[in-house]
C-alpha cells in the first residue's frame, strides 16, 4: 500500500468510525436523495459509491447506460440504495426526465453533483465553432437546466439539507493551454453556483463549486492511451498529451505542492463535504481540490 493509499485507508476508517456512533449512526446522509451526473466511471462513481456509504439514496447516470447500470449494481450488490437512469445531459429532454425519475423512485430530493463533462481540447486559433459550444452544453446549459428542472422540488421550506455542487476545475479559474473553450466553461460553472446560492439561499438550498486539480482520471491519463468520448457520431480524444515533454523538463506535479496526483476517492471526499451537515453554513463558495496547486 503506497503512501496516499494509506492516507485514504485512514481518512475512511475516520470517517466510519464519526459517522457509526455519535450524531450520524447511518451515515452523514442517512435518508438523503442525491443524483451525481457523469457517475459510470471516474470521479462520479467514488462520489456514488462514498454518497451511498454515507446512507444516501443514489441515482446513479452516465450517457453510457452499461457503465451507470454497473456502478447502480455495484452500489446496491453491498447492501446500499441506488438506481441507474442512464441518459445524455446535453439532450434537453433529459434533465426533466432524470429529476423526474429520481423523485418518483425516492420521493424527494437533496443533492445535486453537476459532475458530467469532458474536454475538447486545442488552440484557440484553431478550436472550431463546435468544440466551444459542445463544452458550454455540457458544463454550463446542462448543469442549468438540470437545476432548473429541481426548483419546483428544492424550493421548499422544509428544514431538509440541500445542497447542489456544480463542478469546475483549476482551468476554469487560472485558465490553462489548449483548453480556451474548457476554460471559458468552469469559469461561467462559478457565476451560476454564486447565483443559485443567493437565488435558493431563502428556500435553505446551498449551492457550492468544487474545483479539481490534478485528480486521476481519463481527462489527466497520458493522450497517447488513445481514451476518447463519443458525441454525435464524433469521436474525441482525451487526456494530455506528452510526447512532446522534453528530456529534463519538470514533472507534472512540480507545482503542487503534496508533490502528486489525487485518486477519484479523495475528489468525492471534496463533493461530499460540501453536501455534509458540516457545510450547513457554506454556500456560493469555490472549494479547490488541488493537493495546494494554484495557490
Amino acid at each position: 500500500m503506497d503512501q496516499a493509499a494509506r492516507r485514504l485507508d485512514a481518512i475512511s476508517s475516520h470517517l466510519n468510525t464519526q459517522t457509526c456512533s455519535g450524531n450520524y449512526p447511518k451515515g452523514l446522509l442517512a435518508g438523503e436523495v442525491a443524483i451525481i451526473t457523469g457517475s459510470g466511471q471516474g470521479i462520479g462513481r467514488s462520489a456514488a459509491i462514498l454518497f451511498a456509504k454515507e446512507g444516501a439514496y443514489v441515482v446513479v447516470t452516465d450517457v453510457d447506460a452499461s457503465k451507470s447500470d454497473a456502478v447502480a449494481q455495484e452500489i446496491t450488490s453491498q447492501g446500499l440504495s441506488a438506481i441507474s437512469i442512464p441518459g445524455d445531459v446535453m439532450d434537453p429532454a433529459f434533465p426533466e426526465k432524470l429529476v423526474e425519475g429520481a423523485v418518483a423512485k425516492f420521493g424527494r430530493l437533496n443533492h445535486i453533483v453537476n459532475n458530467a463533462g469532458f474536454t475538447y481540447d486545442g488552440m484557440l486559433h484553431k478550436t472550431t465553432d463546435k468544440q466551444w459550444d459542445m463544452m458550454l452544453t455540457v458544463h454550463n446549459t446542462a448543469p442549468f437546466r438540470i437545476i432548473r428542472a429541481a426548483a419546483k422540488h428544492l424550493r421548499k421550506q422544509d428544514g431538509a439539507n440541500k445542497c447542489i455542487v456544480n463542478i469546475s476545475s483549476t482551468s476554469g479559474l487560472h485558465g490553462n493551454i489548449g483548453q480556451a473553450n474548457y476554460a471559458t466553461a468552469k469559469a461561467g460553472v462559478v457565476g451560476l453556483t454564486k447565483t443559485v446560492a443567493k437565488e435558493w439561499g431563502a428556500f435553505g438550498v446551498r449551492c457550492n463549486t468544487v474545483a479539481f486539480g490534478w485528480i486521476e482520471t481519463r481527462l489527466t491519463a497520458a493522450k497517447e492511451s488513445g481514451a476518447v468520448m463519443e458525441v454525435d457520431g464524433r469521436k474525441i480524444a482525451l487526456g494530455i498529451p506528452t510526447g512532446n515533454r522534453k528530456p529534463g523538463a519538470a514533472t507534472a506535479y512540480a507545482d503542487i505542492p503534496l508533490q502528486r496526483s489525487g485518486k477519484p476517492d479523495e475528489a468525492a471526499g471534496g463533493i461530499l463535504a460540501m453536501c455534509s451537515p458540516f457545510a450547513s453554513y457554506i454556500s456560493g463558495h469555490t472549494l479547490e481540490v488541488t493537493g495546494g496547486r494554484g495557490i
